[in-house]
């Protein structure tokens, strides 16, 4: 029993400190400005940045106390809008006993709960003796950072902005895009010690409603701590957690926000966080882009097949090396057979240990060019590329043939638009590897049946994943892999659910080849 707090959740009794800010946190405001300040100090312990500016209204003549923490505020705004206007004008309360301050938006509060969120939202706090309700005062001033072009999601053609980590900046974003009043949001709050600001943005005669409200209901039910960023979200509220292939489109761009909102899906936005949550998706959206829809409709049709070439060169070209040097040679031309038995004829390993070992220093190089500062990343895939696979082929552990072949699939997978689908190829690939290695051919289309049968099986938001093709919906086979011009995709995809399907008239051009 000496060793059964290893095993067991210790219980600890509660510090009287803890008790008294408890039940300070369940109380009202009091009328007393000293005793709030008490409460309010016993509840921001430890805490040198609260901010406590104690003055005296110069109209009134009530003893007033400002309230806020130092790094979230606009000093200028307090300086100028809220502390001069209070200590130095004579005629600044109305009849219902507020203040006319030039400062947005002000909130009264009553109880401590609210006063303490308000606080770490970055409101300053106006206390007044006498009174059971404090103001919280909208001069929020935190650190930001300028909107620049997305770091993972480049644009050829689109608008060069990426969302901040601001949640009020991202939605101004997209409301620039979409300037209608059908726009609408609502807000939700997610996280006990840190609460999460999550706004869903959608086009009220639009959005289906029984998605929105999944969307709101699964994020409601969230018992966490706090959120950080939108990834975690979206594996908060997936379908199914233990898929390897995405089920939100996670993005940075407010152009292809805007443009999933107006086929009808919709957009969380996660507060402190540079990209927004999409749903429900399908497994095409992956492959598509916004830029797309900003080249000619053949071009984007062929970058769109060439992307579903390489999805499935990245995902099956080891398995297929594989299979055919260990189980299938006798599909390889005689010339071509000599000449990868001769390289091969110095190697100690067996394909699928080759193929292992080229893999995992792909990755481990391509990790660490992601971690390393820009310059010295891009130096170290070009000089680790070259020298390391020069060197590992002359020492003889591994052959030409197998470089090449990696060296396709890396290629391979940088074409796909979408970092998370990449993500989910790299995992499914060794997969592949090992059904390839163990059962050959058979082996790859065991793994490619059962591929297929997870996707068709997955949802987004109750949306069958594989939409258009399973179920089969031929309207929305004008925007898949193909992309037919944008004058004849007069109907919103199907696979968004939206209630109005119409997204345009007759735009047929009237020129020469009509």
């Amino acid at each position: 029993m000496r060793y059964s707090s290893w095993f067991f959740r210790k219980k600890y009794r509660t510090l009287p400190q803890a008790k008294a800010q408890k039940q300070a946190h369940n109380d009202f405001i009091d009328a007393s400005l000293a005793q709030n300040l008490i409460v309010l100090r016993s509840i921001f312990t430890h805490t040198p940045d609260l901010i406590v500016r104690e003055f005296t209204i110069k109209h009134t003549g009530e003893p007033a106390a400002l309230v806020y923490l130092m790094g979230l505020v606009d000093k200028s705004s307090i300086n100028n809008n809220v502390l001069k206007p209070l200590q130095f004008d004579t005629d600044i309360t109305d009849t219902d006993g507020s203040f006319r301050l030039s400062i947005g938006q002000i909130l009264r509060l009553n109880t401590w709960p609210h006063v303490e969120n308000a606080i770490l939202q970055g409101r300053s706090l106006l206390f007044v003796n006498g009174r059971l309700e404090t103001f919280a005062l909208d001069t929020q001033g935190w650190p930001q950072r300028a909107i620049e072009d997305p770091a993972i999601e480049a644009s050829l053609k689109g608008a060069h902005q990426g969302f901040v980590e601001t949640g009020t900046q991202n939605i101004a974003l997209i409301r620039r895009y979409i300037s209608n009043r059908e726009l609408k949001m609502k807000e939700l709050t997610v996280g006990l010690r840190a609460n999460s600001a999550v706004s869903l943005l959608y086009l009220a005669d639009v959005a289906n409603p029984e998605v929105l409200q999944e969307f709101e209901d699964r994020i409601a039910r969230l018992n966490v701590d706090t959120v950080i960023n939108t990834g975690e979200l979206a594996e908060y509220i997936e379908d199914n957690p233990y898929s390897p292939f995405p089920q939100f489109i996670l993005t940075e761009r407010p152009d292809a926000a805007a443009s999933q909102i107006l086929q009808g899906r919709i957009v969380a936005v996660l507060d402190r966080s540079p990209s927004v949550l999409v749903g429900p998706v399908t497994f095409t959206s992956f492959f598509q882009s916004v830029d797309d829809y900003s080249t000619r409709w053949s071009i984007a049709t062929f970058i769109r097949l060439l992307r579903v070439f390489a999805f499935f060169i990245a995902t099956f070209l080891p398995a297929f090396y594989i299979a055919v040097i260990s189980y299938h040679f006798e599909i390889i031309p005689i010339k071509l057979l000599l000449t990868i038995g001769e390289f091969r004829g110095r190697v100690p390993f067996p394909p699928f240990v080759e193929a292992v070992i080229m893999e995992i220093t792909l990755e481990m190089m391509r990790e660490a060019g992601v971690r390393l500062p820009a310059p010295v990343g891009q130096t170290v895939g070009i000089v680790g590329g070259i020298v390391i696979g020069q060197a590992i082929v002359q020492a003889g552990l591994i052959n030409n043939i197998m470089v090449i072949v990696v060296a396709f699939t890396a290629i391979a997978s940088f074409i796909l638009p979408n970092y998370d689908m990449v993500a989910a190829i790299r995992l499914i690939r060794f997969a592949m590897m090992i059904a390839a290695a163990m059962f050959g051919f058979v082996g790859i289309i065991i793994g490619m049946m059962t591929m297929i049968g997870h996707l068709i099986s997955l949802e987004s938001l109750g949306t069958p994943y594989t939409t258009p093709f399973a179920p089969m919906r031929f309207a929305d086979w004008k925007d898949t892999f193909i992309r037919m011009p944008v004058w004849k995709m007069r109907k919103r995809p199907l696979s968004a659910r939206p209630i109005q399907s119409t997204r345009q008239g007759d735009n047929h051009p009237e020129g020469d080849g009509k």
